[in-house]
């Protein structure tokens, strides 16, 4: 096993920072760098940016925002480790949403907390990020763990609706326990955003389930043979 890093003020933390907002950028920069084993390496106001910027600075934290004008923070988690494997990423959101931990935690992020989080404590996560360990917010990782405990319980009779549902169901079943967005799906498969979001309603209705997450448990942790086949082309 490959030992946690070591940080010092003479080889600190190099953190990269995604948000839409300057101000945020700035009052985040001013934070992380008033710390002596910590520096603000570079930012980004979007996504695409972001992509560019991050690799040529290599961090060894990211700290990327969830909502962005022209994406969202658990793609550009997601792109970042398929390049920088070895990057700890911290998703900093404003919204308590059970649907976007789950995305990140499959996207390989190593922490999720809230804006509301005060400023001591972020800088807490970020060192527990970059030390290999993992930091999510208590209070959703609760919910969603609880989501993930109950809903095994459903399972043997989840089984003959996931044989009734379509190829094209099925297809996208299988993208969203890969922990895709409706977009990425969409790019995949060659549909619209739109269309996505209707084939994953007809889905929910004949799993009897109400909720993006809990289909996502089905595929992940059931995985029976029709959610994960594909499609012959």
């Amino acid at each position: 096993m490959t030992e946690a890093p070591v940080f010092t003020a003479h080889h600190p933390i190099r953190v990269f920072l995604l948000d839409d907002h300057e101000v945020v950028r700035r009052g985040l920069t001013d934070l992380l760098d008033s710390e002596a084993d910590i520096s603000v390496v570079g930012d980004a106001g979007n996504a695409e940016h972001a992509l560019v910027r991050a690799p040529t600075v290599r961090p060894d934290v990211a700290v990327l925002d969830v909502r962005l004008p022209d994406g969202d923070g658990i793609t550009v988690c997601r792109e970042l480790r398929s390049r920088m494997p070895d990057l700890a990423v911290l998703i900093l959101t404003s919204f308590d949403d059970e649907d976007a931990l789950l995305d990140a935690i499959m996207a390989g992020a190593s922490g999720y907390v809230l804006k509301q989080i005060n400023g001591s404590d972020l800088v807490s996560a970020v060192r527990t990020v970059a030390s290999g360990r993992s930091m999510l917010d208590p209070a959703t990782t609760s919910r969603l763990m609880h989501s993930l405990r109950t809903e095994p319980a459903e399972a043997p009779q989840v089984a003959p609706e996931l044989a009734g549902l379509s190829p094209r169901e099925r297809e996208i079943l299988a993208l969203i326990g890969d922990g895709l967005t409706n977009r990425e799906i969409g790019g995949r498969l060659y549909l619209s955003e739109k269309t996505v979001k209707n084939h994953i309603s007809r889905m929910l209705a004949k799993l009897g389930v109400q909720r993006r997450v809990q289909a996502a448990v089905l595929a992940t942790h059931l995985e029976p043979p029709d959610a994960v086949s594909r499609p012959a082309h």
